[in-house]
């Protein structure tokens, strides 16, 4: 396919190399015939070759024959073809969206998928923040991937073979009929009113699916690191997926219900291999899941690191089920060269907790604590969260009770509390639940009572949550939003300054991030199904906001 002289993307002045990496798989050689397709991360190498869903993706491609794979950060890229015929993106974090612009822009791609013609390449995007909602986005993707790679990666590849050389418009309609690809400009959005709720969402004709499902990989071999590098945010690791989704469900977590269900990475044919691979080449090794310590065979896998053989090597946890710290977790990871162990306990309030299914009590979180100590632990992160439904300003008091308990259950123990204000996220239960604004004066609470105590207090700006709020809650009427945002300048004072300018065009901010939804309201996701039905998500939202749960 001819591609215009306008796509060709600048030569850097200055080209710096990429770090020494090595790789634990071979890359293909190309067929003369190859698609030449540029990978992309929107942020820096460092960052994004540490995302092991990049890395998976990347070395799918790559092994690929009949594709020419070309990687491009915003710091650093391969050669890159001249008239590539599709660039992809992995996005994992909404605001990363300027730096999508930032490299389109780059490689001299229109940024809105409208006004791409048969001299551009396909635009193509997946992870989790397009997978849960792709609708503020969708005007500057021609394709978005939505599940797991392991199924969709492929299907979309052979897909393309099958449309190469046809029209761009006979392309995305064909691609279209695959499972999982989802082709925004082939759906209409109907609205009540300018600044309205959604009134329905509807394919352009009967050829086109009414729903697009997010396609789940379901085998129990789960990803590794396809590269290792000293240039990666932690250096040298080799990451392994424990588990993926968690069975605890906590009703604000993205990372449970999006995932589902819970998969467990078989230990024979699965995890050891991927360790013994890994730790061929380096001993730094880090373990990863929403909830390690769940996996069925946790206890065989500790037991398996133990040995004198794994003497030398430097292991890495994510953070763990508070019930499952044992002393014996604590002094292998110490003797591993761990210092510190993650919990995620949300509140320090047990009726918050139960509000949002946290099956966690207060003393299981004392124990952990003490657990990790006497296993020679020197320090402890607690993730926490403001704003939850339901919470009042006694539950964070409760908070600095607990944090004060613990300061005096577990002497010397350095305590950290990372705290995050609530942001709904799609397809979980509290999509319909907005934004508490008094998060913000409860983050400057815990702060005043927490750090005169020595407890290393880290909150997350409430300013930068509203605005991942209005993404992940947002439509396609953000579009001009986020284009004029660019405009202004990317800080929070260019979303005001966005929303005045263009606000007879859309809803105002409060809208998006502060209003509960009715739940029978349409959402800007309604037309992608997720892991779970809406009656579902319907009925744990019920069950977590009924007065059993609030008192």
């Amino acid at each position: 396919m001819a591609r215009s002289p306008s796509t060709l993307p600048p030569a850097p002045s200055t080209a710096p190399s990429f770090a020494p990496e090595q790789l634990l798989f071979t890359p293909a050689t190309p067929q003369p015939q190859a698609v030449p397709l540029i990978f992309a991360f929107p942020n820096q190498y460092s960052v994004g070759i540490t995302s092991l869903g990049y890395q998976g993706v990347w070395a799918t491609l790559a092994q690929r024959s009949d594709l020419q794979v070309s990687r491009l950060f915003t710091d650093l890229q391969e050669s890159l073809p001249s008239e590539p015929e599709l660039v992809g993106f992995s996005f994992s974090w909404e605001l990363d969206y300027g730096h999508i612009f930032d490299l389109l822009e780059q490689l001299r791609i229109p940024l809105q998928s409208r006004d791409r013609t048969a001299a551009h390449p396909l635009v193509f995007g997946g992870g989790p923040v397009l997978t849960a909602n792709p609708e503020p986005f969708a005007d500057f993707f021609d394709l978005v991937l939505l599940g797991d790679g392991e199924v969709v990666l492929d299907a979309f590849i052979d897909g393309y073979q099958g449309v190469r050389g046809l029209p761009r418009s006979q392309q995305l309609r064909q691609l279209a009929q695959i499972p999982g690809l989802y082709v925004p400009s082939l759906y209409q959005v109907t609205y009540g009113d300018p600044q309205g709720a959604i009134a329905r969402i509807e394919p352009l004709d009967a050829s086109i699916p009414a729903t697009v499902t997010k396609q789940t990989y379901r085998g129990n071999v789960l990803s590794a690191s396809q590269v290792v590098t000293p240039q990666a945010a932690w250096e040298n690791i080799y990451m392994v997926e424990v588990v993926r989704s968690c069975p605890e469900l906590c009703r604000f977590c993205l990372a449970s219900y999006l995932t589902l269900p819970f998969r467990t990475a078989d230990l024979g044919d699965s995890l050891i291999p991927a360790i013994d691979r890994g730790l061929a080449i380096t001993q730094r090794l880090g373990l990863l899941g929403a909830s390690v310590t769940q996996h069925p065979q946790f206890p065989e896998l500790l037991h398996h690191l133990s040995q004198p053989a794994y003497d030398g090597i430097r292991l890495s946890i994510a953070s763990v089920r508070t019930n499952t710290v044992t002393e014996t977790l604590a002094r292998t990871l110490s003797r591993r060269g761990t210092q510190s162990l993650t919990i995620a306990v949300e509140s320090g309030s047990d009726r918050v907790r139960r509000i949002v299914n946290k099956k966690l009590e207060t003393a299981e979180i004392i124990a952990a604590a003490q657990q990790a100590k006497a296993g020679g632990l020197r320090g402890l992160k607690l993730y926490g969260m403001v704003g939850i439904p339901g919470e009042t300003a006694a539950d964070v008091e409760a908070t600095v009770a607990l944090m004060t308990h613990l300061k005096q259950a577990a002497p010397g123990l350095r305590l950290t509390l990372g705290c995050s204000t609530f942001v709904p996220k799609a397809h979980t239960p509290f999509q319909w639940q907005g934004v508490n604004p008094a998060a913000q004066k409860r983050l400057t609470l815990l702060q005043k009572q927490l750090r005169p105590q020595g407890i290393d207090f880290r909150p997350e700006s409430y300013n930068w949550s509203v605005i991942q709020a209005l993404l992940s809650r947002g439509d396609r009427r953000l579009a001009p939003l986020l284009l004029q945002v660019r405009h202004y300048g990317d800080s929070l004072g260019s979303y005001r300054r966005g929303f005045k300018t263009l606000q007879d065009q859309l809803p105002p901010l409060s809208f998006y991030v502060h209003d509960t939804w009715d739940v029978d309201q349409v959402l800007p996701w309604h037309h992608l199904q997720g892991p779970l039905p809406l009656a579902t998500l319907q009925k744990h939202q019920a069950e977590a906001l009924t007065p059993q749960s609030c008192s």
